[in-house]
C-alpha cells in the first residue's frame, strides 16, 4: 500500500485504474479490503483511491477523541496529496455516514456520492448507549467480541462470515473503540440531502439487517438526483455480495 501524513497521521490507502476519481470508503469494522471484488470492475472507468480509514488495517491510530467529520479531513487531505480537486465520494455503511460529512464539510469537491448499505440518519439515545459500551469493552478487552458478534449480522454467507471475522480481528483496538464513539456522535444528516446538486446511487439489500431498506428509500426521496438499487438476497455488505450489480449503480456516477 502507498502511505502519507495527513492531519498528523499515517494514511495508506491504495491507487487504482484511470479515469474519473472515486474515493471508496469502507465500513467499521473493516478496512479498504472489502472493495476488492468491485475493483476489476471499477478500475476501467475510475481512478479508484482505497484508503484505510485512521485506526484500520495500516493506517495509523490516534487515542484521542475522533468525529467522523474528522475522518472526512482525513479524506480531503489526501485529495489535496493527489492533487484532485473533485471526485465522486462513495461509501459503505459507516463509510457513508463519513461520506455525508464529507458533503457537509466540502460540497465544492464532489461531483457524486455513493451510499452503500448506509443511511442519513443519526443514531437514537438507546443506540448511542449500545455504542458507548461496546467501545468502553473492546478498549479494556480488544476486538474478539465484535469479531463474533457482527459477521452474521453483516452477510448470511457462512463462507463471507468467517473472512469478515479475521478481517475483524485484524483491526486495531483503538481504530474500532474510536469508531463505534464517532457514529454515536454523528449528526443527522438527513437536512442536506435536498441541498445536493450531484447524482446520488445509493445501494442496499433487501435483507440487511444492520440498516434497513426503509432508511435508503428516504435518501432515494430526499435527493434531486437520486437512483436506488435494492438487491434481493443480499444483506449488508453489497459490494462483496452483489459486485456486479454494485459497480454497475456506481458506474451511473461517471
Amino acid at each position: 500500500m502507498l502511505k502519507t501524513t495527513v492531519n498528523g497521521l499515517e494514511l495508506a490507502y491504495e491507487r487504482r485504474g484511470r479515469g474519473t476519481p472515486l474515493v471508496l470508503i469502507h465500513g467499521y469494522p473493516l478496512d479498504h479490503t472489502i472493495w476488492n471484488p468491485v475493483v476489476p470492475l471499477l478500475e476501467p472507468d475510475f481512478d479508484l483511491i482505497l484508503p484505510d480509514l485512521r485506526g484500520f488495517g495500516q493506517s495509523g491510530a490516534v487515542r484521542t477523541r475522533t468525529l467522523l467529520t474528522d475522518m472526512a479531513a482525513d479524506l480531503a487531505a489526501l485529495l489535496d496529496f493527489l492533487k484532485i480537486k473533485k471526485a465522486v465520494i462513495a461509501g459503505h455503511s459507516m463509510g457513508g455516514y463519513i461520506a455525508l460529512a464529507f458533503a457537509r464539510c466540502y460540497p465544492s469537491r464532489l461531483c457524486g456520492l455513493g451510499l452503500l448499505a448506509s443511511q442519513a440518519n443519526a443514531d437514537p439515545p438507546e443506540k448511542k448507549v449500545v455504542r458507548y459500551q461496546m467501545a468502553d469493552r473492546v478498549e479494556a478487552s480488544g476486538v474478539g467480541e465484535v469479531a463474533e458478534s457482527m459477521p452474521a449480522l453483516l452477510t448470511a454467507n457462512t463462507d463471507l462470515q468467517a473472512a469478515l471475522k479475521q478481517l475483524i480481528l485484524r483491526q486495531p483496538r483503538e481504530g474500532v473503540a474510536g469508531a463505534l464513539r464517532a457514529m454515536a456522535d454523528r449528526s443527522d444528516s438527513t437536512d442536506i440531502l435536498s441541498t445536493f446538486d450531484f447524482p446520488v446511487a445509493i445501494i442496499h439489500g433487501l435483507t440487511d439487517k444492520i440498516v434497513p431498506i426503509e432508511r435508503a428509500r428516504d435518501v432515494r426521496a430526499a435527493v434531486k438526483k437520486g437512483s436506488l438499487v435494492e438487491i434481493e438476497g443480499v444483506g449488508h455488505m453489497p459490494m462483496m455480495e452483489a459486485p456486479q450489480v454494485s459497480a454497475e449503480a456506481l458506474k451511473t456516477l461517471l
